[in-house]
């Protein structure tokens, strides 16, 4: 049995679009040319050594119009990912690393696919069918993003389908790792296509009732400046509501409407207006600023439709994303704290250089029958799709 659909929740795939839209006025000289065309194509080298002794790919994505996309098979990261700007200057425009050491030492999950579950769930804890499962506490006193040893820590099984420009990843993760029952099969494919659009596509089968909820962890920073916060950026998302959260970060289980205030993004605001103001709003204190999931419009989370999107003013680029999942939590970088080396010695990350918009289930739906239901059952296919579009704007 094949699940998809919105309703059952048992669908999540990942496709990023990013499309380049030239912009000029007739008779202006063409300063917006895209690179010279190019032989599509994914080329292999190794990235590093695991102290396991697991070897470490790069592949390296390329589409006919230059467009470079580079995923590790640690973590299945994306560690650059180039955009054109206004004036086609083609940019990396997520945060990464240029080694596996630094992949490997703490960091806060850049460009790597998560699960078992993304996000918290609290205390660790859930029950199925009356049994208890107790999972790994990393966050405080909660479980986030899969446990010690997420997807973003494993090295995933890679091989190339050259005739889609596609990397396809898979893992098989046993029974009880990290606490989830179910030996869970996955397969994440990348697929670079010549409009500049990168889809990325789950699939998964357990052996038990299991819950999952898959997420993509870039962060952006759309002025490809990585000196620079993202506080500039004019954010729009599609929700009349979100999920406030306790002061451990779990949702309270209300779903909150967004009018009349600091989390009402239905109109571009940028990131910066209101996300200090915590004297004025206990949400953003907890939060350290925004770190929340929105509750998408009816309509937004079926077929792939619009969740939200980011525009630069300085580079002109946009940012569009597009998910039939339930929610998508804005996080902006909160805890980058100047710790972490900017590839190329051009300094480190500090607080607020990029931001995520993780199209997922909601946090701590395993625990909140409220929430959208978030479990896969044995004979099921776990399915879904996301789409990040990137074009120009003047």
């Amino acid at each position: 049995m094949k699940v998809s659909g919105k309703t059952l929740l048992i669908t999540a795939a990942v496709s990023f679009s990013l499309v380049n839209i030239q912009c000029r006025n007739v008779g202006d000289k063409d300063t917006n040319q895209s690179p010279d065309p190019v032989m599509k194509s994914i080329q292999q080298e190794e990235f590093g050594t695991t102290p396991d002794g697991e070897t470490v790919d790069l592949y390296t994505l390329t589409n006919s119009g230059g467009m470079e996309v580079k995923i590790i098979t640690y973590g299945g990261r994306i560690i650059s990912l180039t955009s054109p700007d206004r004036s086609g200057n083609y940019e990396n425009v997520v945060l990464g690393f240029d080694n596996l050491d630094q992949y490997l030492e703490e960091n806060p999950f850049f460009g790597a696919l998560i699960g078992r579950y993304a996000n918290r769930i609290e205390k660790g804890e859930f029950y199925l069918d009356g049994q208890k499962y107790s999972l790994a506490v990393n966050n405080g006193q909660n479980h986030l993003h899969g446990g010690d040893k997420g997807f973003d820590k494993v090295v995933w099984q890679a091989r190339v389908i050259d005739t889609a420009n596609s990397l396809v990843l898979s893992y098989l993760s046993p029974d009880m790792e990290e606490g989830y029952p179910g030996e869970l099969e996955i397969t994440v494919t990348y697929s670079l296509k010549d409009d500049n659009s990168l889809e990325v596509k789950y699939e998964a089968t357990t052996s038990k009732k299991t819950v999952i909820n898959f997420t993509q962890h870039a962060y952006f920073n759309l002025s490809a400046d990585f000196s620079k916060n993202i506080l500039d950026h004019e954010l729009e998302i599609n929700a009349n509501h979100y999920l406030p959260v306790d002061g451990t970060q779990i949702p309270t289980g209300e779903i909150r409407e967004v009018q009349r205030s600091y989390f009402d993004f239905r109109e571009p605001v940028t990131i910066g207006k209101h996300i200090d103001k915590i004297l004025e709003e206990q949400q953003l204190e907890r939060g350290t600023g925004y770190d929340h999931c929105w509750v998408l419009n009816e309509g937004a989370g079926d077929d792939a439709g619009f969740a939200a999107s980011a525009y630069h003013p300085g580079t002109g680029r946009l940012l569009e994303v597009f998910t039939d999942q339930p929610g998508v939590q804005l996080y902006t970088g909160n805890h980058l704290d100047g710790t972490l080396p900017i590839p190329g010695g051009k300094g480190y990350f500090q607080k607020r250089t990029g931001f995520c918009l993780e199209t997922q289930n909601f946090p701590d739906a395993p625990n909140q029958e409220i929430f959208p239901p978030a479990t896969l059952e044995p004979g099921e296919t776990f399915s879904s799709v996301t789409t990040f579009r990137f074009s120009v704007e003047e």
